[in-house]
């Protein structure tokens, strides 16, 4: 957006619009306010004022949804791959066309910079493109007769009703990357919003009611607890997606065991960057100043732990400081913000917790590491040196605009310590020796490795982990694979051999 000014304008245009709107559940094309208990409350992160007000869901709601994903699917499954990238195409129009609202929304709902909520709403629009003309050209063996007499195809078909529960960090853009795969393949889907970040989701659904049919796409608002577990638990659903934490996808694991439904899991990370003594140390620390605090560090695949050779460790450090320094830190109406709050009070406070237990262990915290005053869950760039290798902050995921400095004195310790948490998501490889950086990259037990990069992804590959990072893919082929089951069918075709 070109002026503070007219950022500002929509901000507030938002807040109207919300201050008008019935927000509900969207179960079979229709919004439904009922709820259980007291109304769950909304809050914008920046000034901690209450912005809205939603139900929370029930089992009753979420076996309503489900009856009506389970309804509706047989004739969105009809339909021809073209026919649903008709469908899903015609959705990422009408998300490019209302990019400045639900960019405001997101934007409001979560602290987040106007230009960053609004590069993730075109990302939505790219996910639902992208997709829906992959999914038109998915490949499988060829079929032939691979014994004699007898001819071999494989159909890839949809596994029926999936169950999306999404996360707060970028509430459209992971919805997308369930929604969009999902309904390619020609499943239909109950989805289940952070209650902390619901709006965008629920604003998205009013601009597509008239594109998707009703019943392909329902919407049941709540808690984990309540509305999560019923999802994982229901035996008519026939897959589960969760992006979100460890502990959560071991709720969603237990609560699918019982019926042997397979899980879809995108979950944390503790992404190291080995950082070589040959390294462009001007080049890692522009790197780190955005992958280490986009989205206030509130990014699975967050910059977060820096391991560093012992002989550019003060130098680096320098910069690293020196660079994160210049980052400003406001509101989303704020000139030139570039990175908000932390999405709530107790994600705050959880923050400033491991950072306080982190200093008293004798870790150096070099910048930041103290909750400023004011209005709002702000909490600075913080880079923390002489962290003992196996420490809480060295190996637990802070989900918070934390930055930690690690040694190593040759190539196998770096890959030692960098494998050494449980979390197998990210990592990046800083170095001018091309062999090195293949070596290397290909002993790294995570999902995505960057060389001389940090957090850059295209729709055309895969986004996952390893270990407690989750099982599945998001975006890319892959994803479409996840979102479908393969059958074999075999035909006698009465030739003998």
């Amino acid at each position: 957006m070109s002026t503070i000014t007219e950022q500002t304008s929509v901000l507030n245009d938002a807040r109207v619009e919300l201050s008008g709107r019935q927000l509900g559940h969207v179960i079979d094309g229709q919004i439904d306010p009922s709820g259980i208990g007291d109304a769950i409350v909304v809050i914008d992160p920046a000034s901690g004022d209450v912005i809205a007000t939603i139900p929370q869901g029930t089992k009753a709601h979420v076996d309503r949804a489900v009856e009506a994903a389970r309804t509706a699917q047989p004739a969105w499954r009809s339909k021809s791959y073209s026919e649903r990238a008709t469908v899903l195409n015609a959705v990422a129009g009408l998300v490019e066309a209302n990019v400045e609202r639900l960019a405001a929304l997101e934007s409001l709902n979560t602290g987040k910079p106007f230009d960053a909520a609004r590069d993730e709403i075109l990302g939505t629009a790219e996910a639902f493109r992208f997709l829906a003309g992959a999914a038109r050209a998915l490949q499988a063996p060829a079929p032939d007769e691979y014994v004699g007499g007898q001819l071999s195809m494989i159909r890839r078909e949809p596994v029926g009703v999936v169950g999306a529960i999404t996360p707060w960090n970028y509430p459209l853009l992971t919805a997308s990357w369930k929604i969009a795969p999902a309904l390619a393949m020609g499943n239909t889907v109950v989805l289940k919003p952070s209650e902390l970040t619901p709006l965008t989701t629920l604003l998205f659904m009013d601009l597509i009611k008239d594109v998707l049919p009703a019943g392909v796409l329902n919407i049941v608002l709540g808690t984990g607890r309540e509305v999560g577990a019923a999802l994982s638990e229901h035996t008519a659903v026939d897959l589960i997606s969760l992006t979100g934490s460890v502990g959560s996808g071991q709720a969603v694991i237990a609560g699918s065991a019982h019926t042997l439904k397979p899980t879809h899991l995108e979950l944390g990370g503790k992404a190291p960057v080995l950082v070589f003594d040959d390294a462009v140390l001007d080049d890692v620390a522009a790197g780190v100043r955005f992958a280490g605090f986009w989205n206030s560090g509130q990014e699975c695949g967050s910059a977060t732990r820096i391991i560093c050779a012992e002989s550019v460790r003060d130098e680096l450090t320098q910069r690293l400081v020196d660079s994160a320094t210049t980052l400003r830190v406001g509101a989303p109406d704020e000139l030139n913000s570039e990175m908000g709050p932390l999405i709530s009070e107790r994600q705050r406070n959880a923050v400033a917790a491991m950072v306080n237990r982190a200093r008293d262990a004798g870790a150096t915290v070099v910048l930041g590491g103290e909750v400023p005053d004011g209005a709002g869950f702000f909490y600075p760039p913080t880079i923390i040196t002489d962290v003992v290798h196996g420490s809480e902050i060295a190996t637990q995921e802070i989900f918070g605009p934390v930055v930690t400095i690690e040694t190593f004195s040759d190539e196998a310790e770096a890959l030692a310590l960098a494998n050494s948490v449980v979390y197998g998501l990210a990592a990046s490889v800083w170095t001018e020796n091309l062999g090195r950086a293949l070596r290397v990259s290909s002993l790294l037990d995570f999902g995505t490795v960057w060389v001389n990069g940090h957090l850059h992804g295209v729709s055309e590959m895969p986004w996952g982990g390893f270990g407690a990072s989750g099982h599945g893919r998001e975006m890319s082929i892959f994803a479409l694979e996840d979102f479908s089951r393969t059958k074999h069918v075999m035909i006698a075709t009465g030739a003998t051999s």
